[in-house]
């Protein structure tokens, strides 16, 4: 069921109770503690019109996914003890009870929000929880079971799109680019800190795709320590020459804002400024290319307090084809700041982008290896993606 509240074409959040299944143990950084504050800030920013994530079927995973694999998953599910295997264990992907049930509702909710979309019933969805983009076909990997946002592109491909997937995550989505490695119909860009610092270690600028799709995977690694003065302009530059070039009819993007200065797991330093720059950004690209078909997931991010809310919030607001608030609400500030205090994330940030000063400038020689990578990175993918292939 939809929740009651805001207009037919307001964007739709999949989102609700079964989103906090997916919960790897207090200790993990992936944590369920990220929605309260997050979807709270949607709320007081307008958000209104919630769908619950449903349970994607066997079938359905298995469009990417192999079955020994979630029989795997399955087994972990109704023993979290029993030996490793497959990428579940100890470290990023720990087992818990439910970890089938709590992964396929992720999965299920994003192959419901294309579903939705291409159905007429909304132009664009958001699932906040979803964006899992490490998992592979045969293994889980990097906090994620099964891979959402791959299911929701092969969802709008067998439609007959031309699917273009971006992926803001400041690690490489390497689960989905190796899922659509040889589909001529997909094209991934990933932009990320650079593999030879960072998990996956991959994402590199001459993996281009496989044989028959030549062109269609396009990465961007950035140096550590990159921020706003590279980002943005990398991502202005390269995603429309790509989406000029490949012409694509469904857009797909993940947004994990674990790129921000304040998060603990990596190296990159932008801002929110970032990250406004870029949705208004594919908003844009949606109305140009696809007719408004927009599906967007969360990611990474782990900064509870002071990034993931504001992340989130703008990703729904771009959508909404709303305005920016200057400010940040007092009683959502208020309401957080004992929990983001204690958690060492405090306090909550008074506005929704953050100052300029916040990071002033980027490395020496930073700048200008980045810009180098942007143009080989459009060597290799607008001169082979679409009728220039």
């Amino acid at each position: 069921m939809i929740s009651a509240g805001g207009s037919a074409d307001a964007p739709l959040v999949v989102y609700g109770d079964a989103s906090l299944e997916y919960d790897f143990g207090d200790e993990h950084p992936l944590t369920p503690r990220r929605f309260g504050p997050s979807i709270s800030l949607m709320r007081s920013a307008g958000a209104a019109r919630f769908v619950e994530p449903r349970a994607a079927t066997d079938d359905e995973l298995k469009r990417l996914h192999s079955a020994g694999y979630i029989e795997a998953v399955r087994l972990f599910s109704h023993d979290p003890y029993i030996s490793p295997r497959m990428g579940i264990g100890p470290g990023d992907c720990p087992p818990f009870a439910g970890i089938h049930e709590a992964s396929a509702r992720v999965a299920g909710g994003s192959i419901d929000a294309v579903d939705r979309i291409l159905d007429g019933e909304t132009l664009h969805a958001f699932q906040p929880g979803g964006g899992l983009h490490h998992a592979m076909a045969e293994r889980a990997s990097g906090f994620c079971i099964y891979n959402d946002v791959a299911l929701a592109v092969a969802r709008a491909r067998d439609a007959g799109h031309r699917v273009l997937y971006v992926d803001l995550d400041v690690h490489h989505g390497d689960g989905t680019q190796a899922l659509f490695w040889n589909d001529p119909q997909v094209l991934t860009f990933s932009i990320h800190e650079t593999g030879m610092s960072l998990f996956p270690g991959s994402g590199f600028v001459d993996e281009t795709g496989g044989p028959d799709a030549q062109g269609t995977s396009v990465n961007v690694p950035l140096q550590p320590y990159s921020g706003d003065a590279s980002w943005i302009p990398a991502v202005q530059k390269v995603v429309p020459a790509l989406a000029e070039a490949f012409r694509p009819t469904f857009l797909v993007t993940q947004h994990g804002c674990d790129s921000h200065v304040y998060d603990p797991l990596a190296h990159l330093r932008l801002t929110t400024r970032a990250y406004r720059a870029a949705t208004t950004l594919l908003d844009e690209i949606a109305h140009t290319y696809t007719e408004g078909r927009w599906f967007a997931t969360g990611g990474g991010g782990y900064d509870a307090y002071r990034v993931v809310p504001r992340s989130w919030s703008l990703i729904w607001l771009a959508q909404a084809h709303a305005g920016t608030p200057v400010e940040t609400p007092t009683e959502w500030r208020s309401q957080w700041a004992d929990e983001s205090d204690r958690f060492g994330q405090s306090p909550p940030p008074e506005t929704y982008v953050d100052p300029e000063d916040l990071v002033r400038g980027e490395p020496d020689g930073v700048t200008e290896t980045n810009a180098k990578t942007v143009d080989r990175a459009l060597s290799g993918g607008v001169d082979l993606v679409g009728g220039s292939k």
